[in-house]
Formats: structure tokens, sequence, C-alpha cells
């Protein structure tokens, strides 16, 4: 088994301004680019079909070649999306929902596509109507997990300083991954909602352990921060590998699902590392030695 090396790092030769700076920056290019995307589309993220209602159609890699360009000649109004999943050996094509779509639209695109000669395997249909409920639903569920977790936080430390600094990292911690979905193309699914979830309990994990090694266990401060790096660090960079890993292998066999939430969490793992031992470190450290307690 490899062993982990986490270097000892000399925060005596870098002041607090100087640790927060790169974090806030990328936090700062993230809203930027979120804020963008949401004057111009109207969402901060692009919304998969589970938010946007519309019709996913699963059609059979016949072997002839020219599935994919049959595909885009055969309906009468383009796919938003053609993916070709070769370990099924289909291809999914995905048309997203307008206002004025008739109930019938699954059945309408399912004709023509037998009129193409295109060997549909698998029709699923979400309306317009539930999928506006289901982001609601999905929004939701992250504003109370996040919120839950900012009282657990400050219920633990019960000081605005410490508090303070997990939250702020965990805040970042998911902007940057959703500003980073949208400048590589990933949409947002439930499956990235599950995965966003998943980076507040990555957070929150890394933020308590630093934390608690500064202000509740014995020691200096820098040798507290070199503790908490030890395993933090560690369990940080195993994670990321996995998803890594699991992100090369569904990309292998064309599960853009794993492949889509591996990615993200390798993102988000890769920004709680910045924010935990920069930002958070920086905060703690103003706070031990020039910070007011209350």
């Amino acid at each position: 088994m490899v062993a982990i090396e986490v270097p000892e790092v000399d925060y005596t030769e870098y002041s607090n301004r100087q640790l927060v700076v790169i974090p806030l920056a990328v936090l700062a290019l993230a809203v930027v680019v979120i804020g963008g995307w949401y004057a111009v589309t109207g969402a901060p993220a692009t919304l998969g079909l589970e938010f946007t209602g519309g019709v996913e159609l699963r059609i059979a890699d016949d072997g002839g070649g020219d599935v994919e360009e049959r595909i885009q000649t055969a309906f009468d109004r383009e796919p938003n999306s053609v993916r070709a999943i070769p370990a099924d050996d289909v291809y999914v094509v995905t048309f997203r929902a307008d206002a004025d779509d008739p109930d019938g639209l699954a059945g309408d695109l399912q004709d023509q596509a037998d009129a193409a000669g295109l060997s549909t395997e698998a029709v699923d249909q979400v309306s317009a109507s539930f999928a506006s409920d289901t982001a609601r639903t999905a929004v939701f569920g992250l504003g109370l997990a996040f919120l839950g977790m900012s009282v657990l936080v400050f219920a633990l430390f019960r000081t605005i300083v410490p508090s303070v600094a997990v939250v702020a990292s965990a805040f970042s911690d998911l902007v940057i991954p959703v500003a980073a979905m949208n400048l590589i193309g990933i949409e947002m699914t439930l499956g990235i909602v599950a995965a966003l979830l998943m980076i507040i309990g990555y957070s929150v994990d890394s933020d308590i352990l630093l934390n608690n090694s500064v202000l509740r266990r014995t020691g200096g401060f820098y040798e507290s921060v070199s503790r908490a790096m030890r395993t933090g660090v560690t369990m940080t960079i195993t994670s990321m590998a996995a998803m890594i890993v699991m992100a090369i292998v569904a990309t292998v066999f064309g599960i853009d699902l794993l492949r889509d939430i591996g990615i993200i969490l390798a993102i988000g793992l890769c920004a709680d590392l910045m924010n935990t031992y920069l930002l958070n470190v920086a905060l703690l450290r103003w706070y031990k030695f020039e910070g007011v307690r209350r």
C-alpha cells in the first residue's frame, strides 16, 4: 500500500491576506460564471431532463455506421443532445420540453424514429410541470441540508469566527463545482444534486477536523494545523483519487452519470483542500492571535 506523504507547510511565511487571496479569487470567479449563466439562461446551471421536462429515446445501434446521421434527420425537431453508449450499443437522444408541446410528444417522436428505420428500445417522458416540482424539491433539499449544516456547526463551536470559517468553506466548495459544470458542459441532474450533497459532507468533515484540532486539542496553533493536515489531506486525496478512477472507468464504459458525479466530486474535493487549508486556516489564525473572542 502506498503511503501519502503530507508535506509540512510553514504558514509563518505567509500573512492571512496572502492565504485568503487565492480562495476568495476563485470563489469570486465562480460566482461571476454562475451569475453570467443565470443572466443568459435563467438558471444557475444547465438543467437536465429531470428539471426541464422532455423526452428521452434510447435507440439501438444496429451496426450500420450511419445511425447518428439518421437520428439527426429523422425528427421534425432538432435533438438537444445525442449521446452514444458503446457498452449498451445504444444512442440516447434527448428532446427538451417546450411550452407548446403536445401531450403525445413521446409517441410522435417514436413514430418518427420508426419511420426512419430506427429501432427504439425505450422511451421516457417527463412533463414540464413534474420537472418544475422536481427542481423546486432539489433546491429545497440543498438549501435545507446547507442550513442544517450551518446550524449544527454554530451549535458545535458556539463562536462566530470558527463557525463562519466552516460555513464559508462549505459554500465555496459548492459554488466552485457548479461553476465548473457550466464551463465543461455537465448538466444539473438528480445525480449531480446528490454529489453536491456529498460535497457538503466532505467539506464539513475536513473543516471540523481542523477546527477541533486547533480549538479543542492541546498543542500550539501550527502543531495542531499540521496534525489535522496529516489526517485531512490523506482522506481527501484518497477520496479524490477514487473519484477520478470512477470517472475514468465510467467514461470507458459510457456511463455518463457516474462519470459526471466523479468529475464533480473530484473538483469539489480539490476546492475543499484549498478552502480548508488556506481560507479556514487564515480565519482560525486571525481568531487565535488577533481576533476578539466572544
